[in-house]
């Protein structure tokens, strides 16, 4: 997935070819750049970076200073790439592109997990990503120290509220996961969403499932109902979190936390590819 979404990029970008370094700078001429930080905050998308490089041109040649998931500060240097001019000028902005992002949101994610450090809560991010690059948003979690939630819609059943108005009860629509499971020969897990106690405790009268997301629950009612949620049944807590409180969610006990405010809502790093100039 990770080279079909270059590939891609590629495609958007360069269409039948970078006319302005082609016509301004010599076909051989050789130069070099360094990706310079001009922010802080936790870096991601180097090894990205590297596999952009190298699938433009492989002859192109990368030295790096700070790996994924290291801290960086104003000024410091990340890599540098040297190689033919026009092929680093071709790549240059996809692969600020994606740095930018996928550092904002390691950055992110990094600051949170910190707000629930020492509770045995997991931050776990989303599907509110952008479409077509999810796997890079995901990978970008990762290495801020978050973990992911399922993937899609076909690696999970996550039945929801509007699944349960269309299935017509809590009960048929477990009922029917977990026939539709057995029928299809699937390896997946079920998670289910509930709303108030009554539904958990409809949830837990029918059972069959994996998880339980505890959506919009306040860290007092999360308290009160987990000693009846049985220890093999997961917890989630989701909707209403905010920095603020989610250091009193993590210390309910709940084992996720899931935030889609770690891909739908960042600003990205400044980051900033600088020629130096070999011939």
């Amino acid at each position: 997935m990770i080279d079909e979404i270059i590939t891609f990029a590629f495609k958007e970008d360069l269409g039948n070819g970078d006319h302005t370094s082609l016509s301004c700078v010599p076909k051989n001429a050789e130069g070099k750049a360094k990706l310079l930080v001009k922010d802080e905050g936790i870096i991601a998308g180097v090894a990205l970076a590297e596999k952009i490089f190298h699938k433009y041109d492989s002859n192109l040649n990368i030295t790096t200073f700070i790996k994924d998931g290291d801290q960086v500060k104003h000024g410091d240097i990340v890599f540098e790439i040297e190689g033919k001019s026009q092929s680093i000028l071709a790549t240059e902005r996809l692969v600020l592109n994606f740095m930018q992002r996928m550092s904002a949101i390691a950055t992110q994610t990094h600051r949170i997990v910190n707000l629930i450090s020492g509770t045995e809560a997991k931050l776990l991010d989303t599907r509110k990503t952008t479409p077509g690059i999810r796997a890079l948003e995901k990978w970008a979690v990762k290495i801020g120290g978050g973990h992911n939630h399922r993937f899609g819609l076909y690696d999970m059943i996550m039945i929801k509220d509007n699944h349960i108005d269309y299935a017509g009860s809590i009960e048929k629509a477990i009922e029917r996961a977990n026939e539709y499971i057995k029928n299809n020969d699937l390896d997946i897990q079920i998670e289910i969403e509930v709303r108030d106690e009554n539904e958990l405790m409809e949830v837990l009268r029918i059972g069959k499932v994996n998880r339980i997301m505890l959506d919009n629950f306040t860290p007092e009612k999360i308290s009160e109902v987990l000693p009846k949620i049985p220890k093999e049944i997961e917890t989630e807590a989701s909707g209403g979190i905010t920095e603020d409180n989610i250091r009193a969610y993590a210390e309910t006990g709940v084992n996720y936390i899931s935030s889609g405010a770690l891909t739908h809502s960042v600003y990205s790093m400044d980051l900033s590819l600088k020629a130096i100039y070999t011939q």
